[in-house]
């Protein structure tokens, strides 16, 4: 399975592919997140994050 730009992941969830990820929905960010590392919340809250880089 190839993980493509536009791929989600939830807070809490391990990281499928090693990439820059932005938060859905404002206010948003970006941030590195590395391939198995747990996904992060944003401003204390659980989020989604949308791959839009590939590392």
């Amino acid at each position: 399975m190839t993980t493509q730009i536009g791929t989600t992941a939830r807070t809490g969830e391990r990281c499928p592919v090693s990439g820059v990820w932005e938060v859905v929905g404002t206010p948003s960010t970006s941030a590195p997140i590395a391939k198995g590392n747990v996904i992060p919340p944003y401003n204390n809250r659980a989020v989604t994050w949308r791959l839009i880089r590939l590392a």
